[in-house]
């Protein structure tokens, strides 16, 4: 359900009651645990976490006008999408989360590559998505996008 939203409070804005407080707690979970070089806007219609063009001049290499992507978080239909491109690029990263998700949730895990679909409000593991968050730095995430996801 892609947004027209401009901004990240008016996302939240439009969202249904229902998604307004869990996409506002990890929203604020997701902003505590950033590194301070990423940049919230809004990319691809949802809350994204990205590197700017200031710091990475490149930008996407899909789609150089874009800033390079790290994090996003979207109200999907039937769940809410937090997607980590830090667990698409290092395998690491994606067996710490799976290995961890267990600890923080009773439900089995839905995910891809680098999304993880969150479809009981309250199971929302926050803690773990602030580590999740915290694992890379900016400087981290443009050495590992340039050396294993762009070519």
């Amino acid at each position: 359900m892609k947004s027209t939203a401009t901004t990240p409070e008016e996302y939240i804005a439009q969202l249904p009651d229902d998604r307004k407080v869990p996409i506002q707690k990890l929203r604020q979970t997701i902003l505590n645990h950033l590194d301070p070089g990423f940049y919230e806007c809004i990319n691809y219609g949802m809350l994204g976490y990205v590197v700017p063009h200031s710091r990475y001049p490149s930008g996407y290499h899909c789609n150089p006008k874009q800033p390079l992507p790290f994090m996003n978080l979207a109200s999907q239909k039937h769940f809410i999408a937090v997607y980590h491109s830090g667990m698409y690029a290092q395998k690491e990263i994606f067996d710490w989360f799976v290995a961890e998700y267990p600890k923080h949730c009773l439900s089995k895990i839905d995910m891809g590559k680098s999304c993880v679909r969150l479809k009981k409000m309250n199971e929302i593991p926050y803690a773990l998505i602030g580590q999740l968050a915290a694992k890379l730095s900016v400087q981290e995430w443009i050495t590992m996008y340039e050396t294993q996801i762009k070519k």
